[in-house]
């Protein structure tokens, strides 16, 4: 009898805790769009944006793509990014970094998040940063972004674009996806 007991203990406990795998929900919707094997630096990531660039900023003189330019992206910050077709919205001239930090709304540490730019930094530095500089984020791209202290992975000057895109795991179109290098886009002739 004791030992039928606990056989039934035992596939009754297993039955349950089998049961609670399947409850967790992904509550992050359309905004989370990596695969579960990559890192979790962008998970969060707003796709678009009401296009609002901040104060500062600078057109680019001489983008390699213009505005209107038809691209393929060469770049996996989300998924469903890279090979996707797309449209440039604006290309502006600054300085981008990569960061890490922990987001103001509690969670584990963001490492290299791509990109942030110059005129996101609060305060605004007058010139550029150096990787390992700490800063302030003043950019929302992910939640928990805006206000968060984060520490300076890379930097470089370059041409930045805002971008649409169609992600090729299907969706709506991204609008006004902030930001994009030159170096990872291609012409899409």
């Amino acid at each position: 009898m004791k030992k039928q007991m606990f056989v039934t203990t035992l596939a009754l406990t297993a039955v349950l805790g089998l049961g609670a795998c399947g409850t967790d929900s992904d509550s992050s919707g359309s905004h989370d769009m990596h695969d579960a094997d990559k890192s979790s630096s962008h998970d969060g990531m707003m796709h678009s944006s009401d296009g609002k660039v901040p104060e500062g900023i600078k057109q680019a003189e001489n983008p390699k793509f213009e505005d209107n330019s038809k691209v393929i992206f060469a770049s996996d910050h989300m998924q469903g990014m890279d090979g996707a077709k797309g449209t440039v919205v604006e290309a502006f001239d600054t300085t981008v970094y990569a960061v890490s930090y922990t987001p103001t709304t509690g969670g584990k540490k963001v490492t290299n998040h791509k990109w942030v730019i110059q005129e996101e930094l609060n305060p605004v530095p007058a010139s550029a940063l150096s990787k390992g500089d700490d800063v302030t984020l003043a950019a929302d791209h992910m939640k928990g972004m805006d206000g968060a202290e984060a520490t300076i992975d890379s930097a470089e000057q370059t041409t930045v674009y805002m971008v649409d895109f169609k992600p090729t795991t299907g969706g709506k179109t991204v609008k006004n996806h902030k930001w994009v290098t030159e170096d990872e886009l291609q012409a899409d002739n």
